[in-house]
């Protein structure tokens, strides 16, 4: 993907992230109140889903960001130890091409982190949407 491409896919992400999020929080909350002091059976099941998938979606995230920061880390340490026998050429810098990697790979792992919250977080806002509180 390029880096354009990588970045305003990021941007999308939070863009939804940030719109269904308030959603969910306000449908959640609404509930929890008017369930008061006893839920129901129903508002019970909402309750425990929300507590597990908050888990799940950070337990895929970090599991999502750990990956790609490995193979990130072994291409960047392969692209350096490839680079010691080779004569210095005529296009950007070593800093300013180990920069670019690094911002390129900080970008990467942020996306991969962000996807399993983002598709939670939309499906609960549209699943939610759907749903009457009482």
């Amino acid at each position: 993907m390029s880096r354009h491409r990588s970045i305003s896919h990021l941007m999308t992400l939070a863009a939804e992230l940030s719109w269904a999020v308030p959603q969910v929080v306000a449908h959640r909350l609404t509930r929890m109140a008017m369930a008061g002091a006893s839920p129901s059976p129903r508002d019970r099941r909402e309750f425990d889903l929300m507590t597990a998938e908050k888990s799940d979606a950070f337990n895929e995230s970090w599991a999502a960001m750990t990956a790609h920061s490995l193979h990130v880390q072994q291409a960047m340490v392969t692209s350096l130890l490839c680079s010691f026998g080779s004569p210095p050429s005529a296009g950007p810098s070593c800093a300013t091409a180990t920069a670019m990697n690094w911002h390129d790979a900080a970008i990467g792992v942020l996306g991969h982190g962000m996807v399993p919250v983002h598709r939670r977080a939309v499906a609960n806002a549209k699943r939610l949407a759907r749903t009457k509180l009482r």
